[in-house]
């Protein structure tokens, strides 16, 4: 049994824990490794590391910084089918889904290779007379990012490039569900000449998680997960005088106009809904049907559901994997079972779904319910699972109201063939980020990433421009070279421009 250890002080190291965690591959239901367990103390040791690596690195030139984001970058692109691998080993997801996710990350790497145009200042020459005033960012110091296991290597590179690029250095806590991947990147980091204690992974669980708000070294947070937990983070991590963003759950809606066409847009919902086994913060779990395109919809999308070829992520042709862990399929299937009893209709039932080979494996099939209600437990909670649930509608007013009326606000879309339609629901829905005939609306790497309502806990988005900023505080000089000839221009009043 292999035992997944920290990076810290760029070593693998063990520290002083002695608690681990399983770690499974969701597609056999057998246990693959176990993970350390990080102390409080533990945590405070590689806060410490990356604290002394921090004198240097935050002082660091900018060519310095880019050498090595451009050496990272590369070296990430040569081993985006490891890192797949592992991704789809521990995670579930298929291997193309796994590829898609490291090239969103490459992505942003190459947006943080950016970094010297993205820190330029602002000067004004001669604000006053013989007065200069300028501005420029510096980095924080030590900053953490603390990572779900649906993305073990996106999420986090949403952070930590943009972050070190800016100076800092970054502590990780990734997911104790799949964290292989993030020990293959801090290799990478290594091999790219990053300085040792730069970049540093601690594994573990609440402890960690808790060792990391409360430390008085760490000077902000970044955090991926569901909402009770983004809350807890931006209250504990504010209480101790932290920046925080915190991005929480979803309940992502797309609404289906009568004049799209019924089989683009269900194929769209079925890929969107069903992909990565729905376990994606911007899942389409919500379908809202208008007046007639109802029927036509749920005809598609049931014959796209019972096409999805499921199976483990190796397997070639596999489209859908298992979701990670047997708790998750449990809760999933329940949840199922609610709606159903609660009145939604079963069009395409996902439970009991045995896979050839992987009988042991953690599986839930595709599963249409239509009909549903707002009312319905199926469509309050965040199932995190292959469930669509359809709602339906009269206007596209009414399938507004019921997204602005939902307390996520992560991503939306809308299927129609009308510009006036389209332009009426993107400034109408009170979401952060809309696609139209676009069913998962994530945003390239230059624009940054996130909701708004109990889908965001601060006021910073990730990556892209907001996350150069969450990264950096600002520094105005205000600036004057006397000569000998030149009056003081002191006074005791307030001073003014002249």
């Amino acid at each position: 049994m292999d035992t997944i250890a920290h990076w810290v002080d760029g070593a693998t190291t063990q520290l002083n824990s002695t608690r681990t965690a399983a770690v499974y591959n969701p597609a056999s239901g057998q246990q693959s490794a176990e993970v350390l367990l990080a102390s409080a103390d533990d945590v405070a040791h590689a806060v410490g590391s990356a604290k002394a690596a921090f004198e240097s690195w935050g002082q660091s030139s900018l060519t310095a910084r880019t050498k090595v984001l451009f050496a990272f970058r590369e070296l990430v692109n040569a081993n985006a089918d490891a890192i797949a691998e592992l991704i789809t080993d521990e995670h579930g997801k298929v291997l193309s889904d796994a590829r898609g996710e490291v090239q969103r990350g490459l992505e942003v790497i190459e947006f943080a290779c950016g970094i010297p145009q993205l820190l330029k200042g602002d000067y004004s020459d001669q604000a006053s007379s013989g007065v200069d005033v300028f501005s420029f960012r510096e980095p924080l110091g030590v900053v953490a990012g603390i990572t779900p296991f649906n993305f073990p290597a996106m999420v986090p590179m949403w952070m930590h490039p943009v972050a070190i690029a800016c100076g800092n250095t970054f502590v990780l806590k990734p997911s104790e569900r799949d964290p292989s991947p993030s020990q293959l990147v801090a290799r990478l980091w290594q091999q790219a000449g990053l300085p040792d204690g730069v970049f540093t992974v601690v594994n573990g669980d609440r402890e960690a998680v808790d060792a990391l708000l409360d430390s008085p070294d760490v000077a902000a947070v970044s955090f991926v997960g569901s909402t009770p937990i983004a809350r807890y983070i931006h209250e504990r991590a504010s209480a101790s005088g932290k920046r925080v963003q915190a991005l929480g759950g979803a309940k992502n809606h797309a609404i289906v106009m009568p004049d799209a066409d019924p089989s683009f847009a269900a194929e769209h919902l079925a890929a969107a809904a069903f992909g990565s086994a729905g376990e994606r913060c911007m899942a389409i779990s919500a379908a809202v049907a208008v007046g007639e395109a109802g029927d036509a919809v749920m005809k598609e999308v049931v014959a796209k559901a019972h096409a999805v070829a499921v199976g483990p992520g190796r397997r070639d042709g596999s489209e859908m994997g298992p979701v990670i862990t047997s708790a998750s399929r449990d809760r999933i299937v329940d949840l199922i079972g609610r709606g159903a009893d609660q009145g939604a209709q079963l069009a395409v039932d996902g439970r009991g779904l045995v896979v050839d080979g992987h009988e042991g494996g953690f599986w839930v099939g595709p599963t249409v319910l239509d009909r549903v209600t707002t009312g319905m437990d199926v469509y309050t909670e965040e199932i995190f699972g292959p469930v669509l649930s359809v709602l339906r509608a009269d206007t596209v007013d009414e399938a507004i109201a019921i997204i602005n009326a939902n307390p996520y606000g992560n991503g939306t879309a809308i299927f129609t063939s009308s510009g006036e339609t389209a332009r009426r629901f993107q400034r109408g829905v009170h979401v952060g980020m809309i696609g139209i005939n676009v069913p998962i609306p994530v945003p390239m790497a230059y624009y940054s990433f996130g909701g708004w309502k109990d889908s965001l806990f601060g006021d910073k988005h990730v990556h892209g421009p907001e996350g150069v900023s969450f990264y950096t505080r600002a520094k105005v000089i205000t600036s004057r070279w006397p000569h000998v000839e030149m009056p003081s221009g002191a006074s005791y009043h307030f001073p003014t421009t002249t």
